[in-house]
């Protein structure tokens, strides 16, 4: 393991701890920048060290509940604590991920690998059972709350609540028995794909359980100090003028950074699969975890919890998700898709920033 990969993660979660007890400053808010992309490309190399070791889906799908673990973790500390102005904390974070996953990064993915190996190729399948599950929970999480009658406002009564997230647990639950169980091979690249780690020894179990450890390590280093940034974020927004919503957006952005990052670079490798695992999983998981986690508290505590969509919201989820769908009827990733992609991301970041 270069020296450097197990270094990085416990120096960041040092800054982290050191940054909650030492007085904000403009010297300490760039460190924990630095800090934080350097967490980023750590939990990168573990990951990939970790997927060489259990192969796919495995790989993707611990990347992908290990950060989405901690976010859900610090989503529900934030609720504990902030009350009744965090009610839409929940929906607008899950939401952002779905469009930054969705649209940008496999965007990302389908451009960078188009322009690296002109056209690559992915099994329809397990994509398309991928897809069909995001849109179901999304659906139910965050579109019918718009909708219902028993409660005022985006809201979910206690029992439509409980039912949707045990449907979510449900859901994303055989959805991981699925990948990683009875259909595994639906998940996996073609066989005529090329894979550079193929002609490597996988790690040593020793080797993989460190590289779990510091994985862990980095990537609450890479949510806590988001969140730590968050403030000043907050500060840049309020100058700008700029709605509140961009913060979520904002945080999201920087959380999704690990994940993001070992994608685009398993379509560089020509491993478009790959990168579609850890995106797909990321984004269930960021549902299925969610939802039961803030459900649960939300009763517990009796703070309110709004889900439901505004109109522009659910027109760019139903863009993403007929967008998406005809991505991966395809089976082939290309520069048009991903052109197509970014464009939506983009204009949801624009409209985000200008409503």
């Amino acid at each position: 393991m270069p020296l450097w990969a197990s270094l990085t993660p416990i120096a960041a979660a040092a800054l982290l701890i050191g940054a909650l007890v030492l007085p904000g400053s403009i010297a300490l808010a760039i460190t924990c920048v630095a800090a934080l992309l350097g967490a980023v490309i750590a939990a990168v190399h573990h990951a990939e060290v970790i997927a060489h070791r259990l192969g796919e889906p495995f790989g993707a799908m611990v990347l992908a509940i290990s950060i989405t673990s901690i976010e859900v973790a610090l989503i529900v500390a934030l609720m504990l604590t902030g009350g009744p102005d965090h009610a839409t904390l929940p929906r607008d974070t899950i939401f952002s991920a779905i469009m930054i996953i969705c649209n940008g990064v496999i965007g990302l993915c389908l451009l960078v690998g188009a322009l690296q190996h002109q056209e690559q190729v992915f099994p329809v399948i397990g994509n398309s059972a991928a897809l069909a599950t995001l849109l179901a929970l999304a659906t139910l999480s965050l579109v019918l709350p718009a909708f219902t009658v028993s409660s005022p406002g985006a809201t979910y009564a206690a029992s439509q609540l409980t039912f949707a997230a045990l449907a979510s647990l449900l859901l994303w639950g055989t959805f991981v028995f699925v990948q990683t169980v009875r259909h595994r091979d639906y998940f996996l690249p073609p066989e005529n794909q090329a894979d550079q780690q193929a002609h490597t020894a996988p790690p040593p179990v020793a080797l993989a359980w460190a590289s779990f450890g510091l994985l862990f390590i980095a990537l609450i280093a890479v949510v806590g100090l988001a969140k730590l940034l968050s403030p000043s974020i907050e500060s840049v927004v309020a100058a700008a003028g700029a709605p509140k919503t961009t913060i979520s957006v904002a945080i999201a952005l920087l959380v999704l950074l690990p994940e993001a990052t070992a994608a685009l670079r398993a379509a560089r490798a020509n491993r478009l699969q790959t990168s579609l695992n850890l995106a797909l999983g990321s984004a269930l998981a960021s549902i299925g975890l969610t939802i039961p986690a803030v459900a649960f508290t939300s009763m517990l505590i009796g703070v309110p919890l709004i889900l439901g969509l505004d109109a522009k919201e659910m027109v760019f989820l139903l863009l993403t998700g007929i967008v998406t769908l005809i991505t991966f009827v395809s089976g082939r990733g290309h520069v048009m898709l991903g052109a197509v992609h970014l464009v939506i991301f983009g204009a949801f970041l624009f409209l985000t920033l200008v409503p």
